[in-house]
């Protein structure tokens, strides 16, 4: 039997509450699906620069690398908000994305059948909503250089980002998508600003070459990314695969996320190139809510999205995907009992805790592998 090492960052906030779950649901997988893990836990964000002063250790890097899958939790909160720009929490997670080169970032917006209400659209746009938005996650304006703020004189600053993509970037990423699409509706949609950015005139056109390139069998469309926020609140089942870039992939990813209903229900999957010699890559999979520093503690956040991402963990990395779906049944089983954590619940339903929602999806884990 492989043993799969797993690395789990908790970070901060209600981190260390949902990877408890997920630290439960794994415990089962050993137990009743035959599975055998070999867990590191370590620190990142906040809870690294209490420790260690810096947002990520060079060690905790080095065990990221080593494992087969790294599960984070969340990272900030305003008891760092005056640490030093280089130290801030959320510059543990750019750090490990950048050294892991987790170039693809894979976000789902699923609207589960019994959160279909909860969605600030109308039932019918959101009812079997399943979107795939594949955003560039080590390019862009968040790496770009320089990036400074010079003083001008006078009371005067100039702040610079610099947006930056090369012909390779714009290729793996894409390749990405058409991949993907071709086990999904076989459409992709790739958002950008040609108009105004010389990025985005680049983008649409490397985007547009390697669809040439041994991917014609699949639908490809092109969007300037304004227009795609618009469309996605006014008709977001017209998409399947969305490609973006670093920045509109943020930006885009959250508005698609907020369709289902809550960001607490949402996992994401970070993945690096594949290992021509052993077929491995790199990959971290982490909820997209953040750290909700106003619940922490309280036992009342959702650990759907980070049971979730382990789900996407036995998909893409651990070689399970029918263990992955059984997850995601029992996810949706235990909401379809109308069983809701406070940021999804409505009236009629019944309100639980994050314990109280763990145990619900693990026991209907564990009758789903029983059966």
């Amino acid at each position: 039997m492989a043993t799969h090492k797993l690395l789990l960052l908790a970070g901060d906030g209600i981190g260390p509450e949902v990877m408890g779950e997920v630290k439960r649901l794994i415990g089962t997988l050993e137990a009743k699906a035959g599975m055998s893990f070999e867990v590191e836990e370590d620190l990142v964000g906040g809870a690294a620069y209490d420790a260690h002063g810096v947002a990520v250790t060079d060690s905790a890097v080095a065990k990221a690398k080593a494992a087969d899958v790294v599960l984070l939790g969340a990272v900030g909160g305003p008891k760092w908000d005056g640490v030093p720009y280089d130290a801030r929490p959320e510059a543990g997670l750019l750090r490990l994305r950048k050294d892991l080169e987790l170039f693809a970032n894979l976000r789902p917006a699923i609207c589960y059948p019994a959160l279909a209400d909860a969605s600030s659209l109308k039932r019918e746009l959101v009812d079997g909503l399943d979107i795939m938005i594949v955003r560039e996650l080590t390019g862009g304006v968040y790496f770009g250089e320089p990036k400074e703020i010079v003083d001008l004189g006078n009371g005067q600053q100039r702040a610079v980002d610099t947006q930056v993509y090369e012909t390779y970037e714009i290729v793996r990423i894409a390749k990405v998508a058409f991949e993907l699409a071709r086990v999904r509706g076989n459409r992709v949609t790739s958002a950008e600003k040609r108009n105004v950015m010389k990025s985005g005139l680049l983008w649409n056109q490397v985007v547009t070459a390697t669809h040439k390139q041994g991917y014609e069998d699949v639908k490809l469309d092109h969007m300037l990314a304004d227009a795609m926020g618009m469309q996605l609140v006014r008709a977001p089942k017209q998409f399947d695969v969305i490609v973006t870039d670093n920045l509109f992939g943020d930006v885009l990813s959250d508005v698609a996320s907020m369709l289902t209903g809550s960001l607490g229900m949402l996992p994401s999957a970070s993945l690096g190139a594949e290992d021509p010699a052993t077929g491995k890559r790199h990959a971290l999979y982490e909820p997209v809510h953040g750290s909700a520093p106003d619940i922490a503690g309280k036992g009342l956040a959702n650990p759907i999205a980070m049971i979730a991402s382990l789900g996407m963990a036995l998909k893409y990395s651990l070689g399970k995907p029918e263990l992955a779906d059984l997850v995601d049944r029992a996810i949706a089983d235990v909401l379809a009992s109308g069983l809701r954590t406070g940021d999804i619940w409505s009236e009629g339903k019944t309100k639980v805790g994050t314990t109280a929602m763990g145990d619900a999806v693990i026991g209907r884990v564990e009758a789903l592998l029983a059966a």
